[in-house]
């Protein structure tokens, strides 16, 4: 009777920002590494760019053959907190996970973010960043591209301003 042994795949937790370092390290020990990553929004000094970011910040995904890989060299590697396990056996992922998450990457790899927002006709909004941060207006429809409309209250009457969809929130 012969067992064949299959590789699976496993969730570790990195510690803080140190995905890159932890994924490095792992690759270098021979383990498959997967960090699912999409564009995420970010102002600096007045200045709006999109930066690659983890979708699972302080988290990965390592693929391990328990029957034929040194598995527990992972818990000691540099940038490794520990590989989630329930008690000492890890915990593998549903193996339909990863093909879920990859069959969301555009062609630069990144997970695409489902960027409609999730707001009724004239639901109340918050303005969370730029010009009109901290506003409350009322959301008026979906703009071109990635951004929506909203109806702000400016100066006693009401006035539609184009928005960034990620700068909106449910009031």
């Amino acid at each position: 009777m012969s067992t064949v042994s299959e590789a699976a795949w496993y969730v570790v937790q990195t510690h803080v920002n140190a995905e890159a370092k932890a994924a490095r390290n792992l690759a270098r020990q021979g383990f498959e590494i997967y960090i699912p990553r999409y564009l995420k929004r970010r102002s600096h000094a007045r200045k709006i760019e999109k930066v690659a970011a983890p979708l699972f910040p302080r988290y990965l995904f390592v693929r391990v053959d328990m029957a034929t890989q040194r598995w527990r060299s992972i818990q000691s590697t540099i940038g490794v907190s520990h590989l989630v396990a329930n008690g000492s056996d890890p915990i593998p992922v549903q193996r339909d996970v990863l093909g879920l998450l990859k069959a969301r990457e555009d062609e630069r790899g990144f997970i695409k973010l489902d960027w409609r927002p999730k707001f009724s006709l004239g639901e109340k909004v918050r303005v969370l960043a730029g010009a009109f941060a901290d506003n409350f207006g009322l959301f008026d429809g979906l703009g071109d591209r990635d951004r929506v409309a909203v109806l702000l209250d400016i100066l006693g009457r009401k006035v539609r301003v184009s928005l960034e969809a990620d700068v909106v929130s449910a009031a």
